[in-house]
């Protein structure tokens, strides 16, 4: 078994958590931080799976790995909107629930 594959299933343990706790979360109350939270956890999970599909080279014509491709931008600007949504969510989130109590 190839280790970039483990280490891609590994991963998406903690993120499909992390998109079920944003989920779980958005269902309680409907907010911008809690969209923002399940945009950016949405957005974790799919640089997972990117990075399974190119361990078990699903999609070949996205040409994962190579610098100038589909693959690649995929996988770089769902992790750049995952970095920037999911803390901002957060951020969001804490910051109405201290105002609310």
């Amino acid at each position: 078994m190839d280790i970039t594959l483990v280490k891609g299933l590994l991963s998406l343990i903690p993120a499909c958590m992390l998109f079920a706790g944003s989920v779980a979360l958005f269902l309680r109350g409907k907010t911008a931080g809690c969209v923002l939270q399940v945009l950016g956890a949405g957005c974790v999970v799919i640089v997972v799976l990117a990075h399974v599909s190119e361990a078990l080279q699903l999609f070949p014509s996205m040409h994962w790995g190579d610098e100038r491709s589909v693959g690649h931008y995929l996988d770089l600007s769902s992790a750049v909107l995952g970095i920037t949504l999911f803390p901002l969510g957060y951020l969001l989130h804490a910051l109405a629930r201290r105002t609310s109590s």
